[in-house]
């Protein structure tokens, strides 16, 4: 009975806030990902299901400390309209619940699941311009450096790649933040269940970031090179597309090469 009022309070609370959450999910690209994020962390709860029903519950008051917590940043979010905050309360909301009835062991043993969901919420737009704008820079000064050597002379303006026949500017959307922040929800998801050992875990996760980053890089290199040896128009359109996924491929398969490396290095387990 205390389970379903909580449960109907937890959905009075968190209704709209999670209904603009999966809006986002579906109309912005960059944050597509979110919508596997918390499906497998139930995934993760239902394969350890049987070592969490052995587990002994052991109540502790000090979760009502962090459910308070998460109370006070849910209403900080809401008045201050500050979407992250609205959200991420919801992790501090269910840590304490949590805590309160079943014990910090349970916290301990479901922490990997629940701290996952933070992949779920969109960085906050500051943030988000943050890491976009050296991502930016990356690419193209990569990008400038690598043409010339298969022989696409370039111009290199900030961001404004130009070339001999028409100019690449690499925006937002090719900035490669959207395809680093999907691999590495997928290099996390990967490691967890294909290796068990933490620490090659957290290696795979990292690796999951520099791939992403040289994997865009490569990308721009190729529409240039479709540019000048090519046609412009197949540059801009389907192959620009196409390019994306290619290379989304490809750094799916560089991230296995790694493991498979570590594993030749290390051992399987």
């Amino acid at each position: 009975m205390e389970l379903s009022a909580i449960g109907v309070a937890l959905a009075l609370l968190y209704f709209s806030i999670g209904e603009g959450l999966v809006t986002q999910w579906f109309q912005d690209p960059n944050f597509s990902h979110g919508v596997f994020v918390p499906a497998f962390s139930l995934f993760v709860l239902w394969e350890n299901r049987k070592r969490l029903a052995a587990l002994p519950r052991q109540p502790a008051w000090s979760g009502l400390g962090l459910l308070c917590l998460g109370l006070v940043v849910l209403a900080a979010g809401v008045m201050g309209a500050e979407l992250f905050l609205s959200r991420v309360s919801l992790l501090l909301v269910l840590a304490g619940l949590t805590v309160l009835f079943l014990g910090w062991n349970y916290l301990s043993a479901v922490a990997f699941p629940l701290a996952f969901l933070v992949l779920m919420i969109p960085i906050p737009s500051i943030i988000f311009n943050q890491i976009t704008g050296p991502l930016q820079t990356v690419a193209s000064v990569s990008a400038s450096y690598l043409l010339p050597l298969l022989g696409v002379p370039v111009l290199r303006e900030g961001n404004i790649i130009r070339l001999p026949t028409m100019a690449l500017e690499v925006a937002v959307a090719c900035s490669g933040i959207r395809s680093l922040m999907s691999l590495a929800t997928l290099a996390i998801i990967y490691g967890y269940l294909t290796e068990p050992r933490i620490w090659m875990r957290v290696v795979l996760g990292l690796a999951s970031l520099p791939i992403a980053v040289i994997a865009n890089s490569l990308r721009i290199v190729g529409t240039g090179v479709i540019v000048q040896y090519w046609d412009p128009e197949k540059a801009e359109g389907f192959f620009h597309l196409f390019s994306g996924w290619l290379i989304f491929v490809v750094s799916l398969l560089l991230l296995f090469l790694i493991h498979r490396g570590l594993q030749a290095l290390f051992g399987k387990e």
